[in-house]
C-alpha cells in the first residue's frame, strides 16, 4: 500500500463493538475509527466502558459482537450482520496483529527483574527481532528524549511513578506502533508526576504520534487531542473537537465536564 493511501485509511476502525460480562452490557454497539496521525481522547465516568474499549481494541479482551479493523487487515468481522457475532482470524494472524498498537497501562507493568533498558530492548529483540545493537541504540535514544538518559541500569523499584511511566511509553513506541494506546496513563501519579508524563505525551502529540488516550486529565485532552469521544452506560454519548465537546449542548456532558474542572 503506498503513502498516499494509508493517509486516507483508517490506522483504527471499530465498527458495533458490543461486550458483556455476565449479564452487564458493558459496550453497546460502539463504533469508532482513528485517522493517521489523530489523537483520540476518550473521558466519561467511572464503569462507563473506556477500559474495555482499550482492552477490546488491544486484543485484551475479545468483542461478542461487531468488526475491528488495523489498516486493512481485519481483526474480526461481524458475521451475518454488521452488528453479528464477532469471528477472529487465526492466532497467527493475531500475533502479527499485534504490531500494529503499543499499549501504556495506568500501573506502569514494567518487568521488576530487569533493569530500565532491558524493559525496553527485550521486547524489540523478541518480537521484532531487531538486532541487540540496534534495539539498544534505540532505548537509549528514547530514554534521553524523555530525561530518562541516565536510568538506563536503574530497576523499576529505584524510579518515581512518573519515571516508571514514561519507561512504559518509550518502551512502546520502541516497537513502532502504528498507533499508541494509553490507558489512564496518569491515575496512579501525584500531580507533580502526573505533569512529567503529561509533557512527555504532549511532545509525542507534536510529533502527529497517533494515539488514543482514555483520561480524567480534561485540560490536557482539550488541548492535544483532535478529537474526544465521551463514552457513559458503554455508549458514545457526544463525539467531537474540543471546541464542539466543550460547549455541548448535552446537559450530561456539561455536568461532567463541570464536576471534573471544579
Amino acid at each position: 500500500m503506498n503513502s498516499n493511501e494509508n493517509a486516507s485509511m483508517p490506522v483504527l476502525k471499530i465498527s458495533h463493538l458490543s461486550k458483556s460480562f455476565g449479564e452487564n452490557e458493558v459496550l453497546k454497539d460502539v463504533s469508532l475509527q482513528v485517522m493517521p496521525g489523530e489523537i483520540v481522547s476518550i473521558i466519561g465516568p467511572s464503569g462507563s466502558g473506556k477500559s474495555t474499549l482499550l482492552r477490546c481494541s488491544t486484543l485484551l479482551e475479545t468483542m461478542d459482537h461487531g468488526s475491528l479493523y488495523y489498516g486493512s487487515d481485519p481483526v474480526c468481522k461481524a458475521q451475518g450482520t454488521e452488528n453479528g457475532p464477532s469471528q477472529y482470524v487465526d492466532k497467527k494472524t493475531l500475533a502479527r496483529l499485534h504490531r500494529y498498537f503499543g499499549l501504556v497501562f495506568q500501573n506502569f507493568n514494567l518487568f521488576p527483574h530487569y533493569t530500565v533498558l532491558k524493559n525496553i530492548t527485550d521486547p524489540q529483540t523478541r518480537v521484532l527481532k531487531t538486532p541487540k545493537d540496534q534495539a539498544k541504540q534505540t532505548a537509549l535514544d528514547l530514554l534521553a528524549q524523555f530525561g530518562l538518559a541516565d536510568k538506563a541500569d536503574a530497576y523499576p523499584c529505584q524510579l518515581s511513578g512518573g519515571q516508571q511511566q514514561r519507561v512504559g511509553v518509550a518502551r512502546a513506541l520502541a516497537m513502532k506502533p502504528e498507533i499508541l494506546f494509553l490507558d489512564e496513563p496518569t491515575s496512579a501519579l501525584d500531580p507533580e508526576l502526573t505533569g512529567e508524563v503529561l509533557k512527555v505525551l504532549k511532545q509525542l502529540a507534536s510529533e502527529h504520534i497517533t494515539m488514543v488516550i482514555v483520561t480524567h486529565e480534561l485540560g490536557f485532552a482539550r488541548e492535544v487531542s483532535d478529537r474526544i469521544i465521551f463514552l457513559e452506560h458503554g455508549v458514545i454519548l457526544e463525539e467531537g473537537t474540543p471546541e464542539e465537546l466543550f460547549s455541548s449542548s448535552k446537559t450530561r456532558v456539561q455536568e461532567f465536564i463541570g464536576k471534573l474542572s471544579s
